[in-house]
């Protein structure tokens, strides 16, 4: 594997420390921001690889980025998109979303939703990047002085599938 190099898998039980590891590590500078844990760093990573789509990217030095699909009747929530900041800017982001929208496809799926923080600027910006659209800002549920940002991307009709 070049040092660029990554390759990604569906995640086992065996990958729930490293997913959960890379999960923290990554959303870690948002604590200070936000003023507390965000709630994919105390997620279950054992149980949502039972129950969920958990994708791990890795590359030489291990675990570099985790994606959380929760497919949905209507729509693919993308739960979790993260990166482990050492690894950022390598396009490791993109292929991850790109990913979301293979898997959405083959759901017979035709629209992805995602929400984060709107205290995380950079994140909303790539991706409106990346062709997602706005479409609602609610407080949040648990933390109503927190201010959700909800975004969609429409991949146009789902192809048939046979």
């Amino acid at each position: 594997m070049a040092p660029d190099e990554a390759r990604v898998r569906h995640a086992g039980h065996a990958d729930a420390a490293a997913v959960t590891a890379c999960t923290r590590t990554a959303y870690a500078k948002y604590v200070v921001r936000l003023g507390r844990q965000l709630e994919p760093m105390t997620m279950d990573y054992r149980q949502a690889i039972a129950e969920h789509q958990v994708w791990i990217m890795e590359a030489r030095s291990g675990c570099v980025g985790v994606l959380v699909l929760m497919p949905q009747s209507d729509h693919m929530l993308i739960y979790s998109v993260v990166v482990d900041p050492a690894h950022q800017g390598r396009g490791y982001g993109r292929q991850l979303m790109a990913l979301a929208e293979r898997e959405t496809r083959r759901h017979g799926l035709s629209e992805l939703l995602l929400y984060t923080n709107a205290l995380m600027g950079e994140n909303i910006q790539f991706y409106q990047r990346i062709g997602y659209s706005e479409t609602a800002r609610h407080p949040h549920p648990k933390h109503p002085d927190s201010l959700l940002v909800f975004m969609s991307k429409d991949l146009g009709a789902p192809e048939p599938t046979h």
